[in-house]
């Protein structure tokens, strides 16, 4: 199907790389490791979150929620790419079109305002770690992931219908291998200025505000590492914020090209390769990311293999989480 009516209702097909047949070869085998490395990698950083009472802090009920988060944002785009690299149509319903564009939305809100509470998080530890417990109890790290994802729900509830209203004339072939946003604008033949000026709100709210929060949080964390005489203390606080600020750089940096850039052909053509760092590889690298960084996620994970091999008695998992008090 290459060609549908004005037709509010009429299956889409996502292009990908249809014109470089030896490129999806290639993607195919490189998504589905990613894709099974992103299912290990989140599964693993929750997993050893919940289980090892050592990691029940509020960095680690972010990072859970964070890991989360990337569980269910590649799960709803890259297997319906990786159906598509081998499949000669393409199609991809209107329900389906919906669904991913919905998911896009309200998960890539909740990440930009998420990744904004992770860093305050780590400021206060840094800034005031004689206060760090108090002020983050868990009563507000509940809250401020509630916040997160109640931001990310609400910035998709109101972008989502105008995006569905879209006219979509001669064709409904999208040029991108996902349906989010600027494709379909890009591809719709009626007048598209509320769109663009939503996005284009969308993208003050919940880029450039979260990432000028971040660096000033930052900035007074930079100085508070300054007067750290410890070297060491001053080495384990770069690593554990470090940590943070890759993911952060990765995530705003693609996020912003794809939803920034201008509505031209060889930006479009762009934001394809940008689309695939943002939801196949980006996802992939945030747990390796805090777990080669993290000496206690490296250890969590080798206490819990160790138990797991001595599973021969039904109260070792007890004994074993009763022997550290949770600090969170």
């Amino acid at each position: 199907m290459g060609v549908a009516n004005h037709s509010s209702m009429g299956d889409f097909i996502l292009a990908g790389f249809s014109n470089q047949p030896e490129v999806e070869v290639l993607l195919f085998g490189l998504l589905s490791i990613f894709y099974f490395l992103t299912l290990v990698g989140n599964s693993t950083i929750i997993l050893v979150s919940c289980l090892d009472p050592r990691l029940h802090t509020p960095m680690y009920f972010f990072l859970s929620n964070l890991s989360f988060l990337e569980l269910g944002f590649t799960t709803s785009c890259v297997p319906q790419m990786l159906v598509n690299l081998i499949r000669s149509d393409r199609v991809i319903s209107h329900l389906g079109c919906v669904a991913q564009l919905y998911i896009f939305l309200w998960l890539g809100a909740t990440e930009c305002v998420l990744l904004v509470v992770m860093a305050f998080d780590r400021y206060v530890a840094i800034c005031q770690p004689l206060n760090y417990l108090t002020i983050m109890h868990p009563r507000l790290c509940f809250l401020l992931a509630t916040v997160a994802w109640g931001a990310g729900l609400i910035q998709a509830l109101i972008q989502f219908p105008s995006t569905l209203r879209l006219s979509f004339c001669h064709t409904r072939l999208v040029d991108d291998f996902v349906c989010e946003v600027p494709a379909l604008i890009h591809l719709a033949c009626g007048d598209t200025t509320i769109n663009e000026v939503q996005m284009s709100v969308s993208s003050v709210l919940f880029l450039v505000v979260p990432l000028i929060l971040i660096l000033v949080s930052y900035g007074h964390i930079a100085g508070a590492v300054m007067s750290i005489k410890s070297s060491s203390g001053c080495r384990k606080t770069w690593r554990t914020c470090g940590s943070h600020l890759v993911v952060v750089f990765l995530f705003y940096g693609t996020v912003s090209a794809v939803y920034l850039h201008p509505k031209n052909h060889y930006a479009q053509q762009k934001g394809k390769f940008l689309t695939l760092l943002c939801t196949a590889v980006t996802p992939m690298l945030n747990p390796l990311i805090y777990s080669l960084q993290n000496k206690e996620v490296k250890e969590a994970v080798r206490r819990l293999a160790r138990i797991g091999r001595d599973l021969d008695s039904g109260d070792l998992l007890n004994s074993a989480c009763l022997k550290s008090t949770p600090r969170f």
